[in-house]
């Protein structure tokens, strides 16, 4: 079952490397892994809404 059936919503959030080192001490993360990413969970209050997205080629840069 998808988390969206069971009322539940996620958002992808990428890291802050300003609170890296708080955050690693409150979990015991060790001192090797590298945060990226978080996922926050909860309730769906509202859906979610349409977005604006960049055309690719303004958005991505290729260097050959």
């Amino acid at each position: 079952m998808a988390l969206a059936e069971m009322g539940i919503g996620a958002s992808n959030q990428h890291y802050n490397p300003l609170i890296d080192e708080e955050v690693a001490k409150e979990f015991n993360i060790p001192d090797d892994w590298i945060l990226r990413a978080e996922i926050p969970f909860g309730s769906i209050e509202a859906p979610a809404g349409e977005k604006d997205y960049m055309e690719d080629n303004k958005r991505f840069k290729i260097f050959k």
